[in-house]
């Protein structure tokens, strides 16, 4: 499948190269084509352009932003460009504030959370929730001790979870679909929790796992 990953920062580069290690093509969108220059050389099978362009070539896309540019970030990748696909939302709506006892800020609260705006703005894309709530370095095949992690998602087209319940198992996730898009409501507040080991202890090597009878 052809993957456009809308970001250029960690987030955006390990899922790219994730996606050229199954088999997928992967273009990077970015404001900034130099500052890939050296991933680009480090994975020659890639490909780099605007937000646009990026949106253009994907079947999919990877929404991997800062929560506050994800909707500037979609904008220009032009609501045609994006209408009918699959939007694998990434994002998290945290600030820029320095996090107190090691809990992130969010702009959002618990009636309405980024991803559901996201979709009223682009109601003919299809967004699902998804890596949001683990480290860039565990987003592809992640060894764990306790087996494959669980990766949460939702979104409002059951079509489109499919596709990224099918990403996931490449990549080594079990997935735990929690429905609609508003079920984000929940999934986006994982990061804060995911996030506390790391800003408290410096231990960033942890993911969720769901445990079911």
């Amino acid at each position: 499948m052809k993957i456009g990953i809308l970001g250029s920062g960690d987030v955006a580069k390990a899922l790219g190269e994730g996606f050229i290690k199954h088999g997928h093509e992967a273009m990077l969108g970015t404001r900034s084509a130099g500052k890939l220059a050296d991933w680009v050389k480090a994975n020659p099978k890639s490909r780099v352009g605007s937000f646009q362009e990026a949106a253009k070539f994907g079947e999919a896309i990877v929404l991997a932003v800062k929560g506050g540019a994800a909707g500037e970030a979609l904008k220009a990748a032009g609501a045609a460009n994006l209408a009918g696909k699959t939007i694998i939302d990434a994002t998290n709506p945290s600030t820029d504030e320095p996090p107190t006892d090691g809990v992130l800020n969010f702009f959002t609260d618990f009636k309405e959370s980024l991803m559901e705006r996201l979709q009223k703005q682009f109601p003919n894309a299809r967004f699902v929730k998804a890596f949001n709530s683990v480290g860039a370095d565990l987003m592809v095949n992640p060894q764990l001790k306790g087996g494959k992690p669980t990766m949460f998602i939702c979104g409002n087209d059951a079509s489109a979870k499919k596709t990224v319940g099918g990403i996931l198992d490449q990549f080594g996730w079990e997935t735990a679909d929690m429905g609609t898009a508003q079920a984000a409501r929940a999934i986006e507040p994982l990061a804060i929790l995911w996030c506390i080991p790391g800003f408290l202890k410096n231990e960033w090597a942890h993911a969720f796992k769901l445990l079911r009878p």
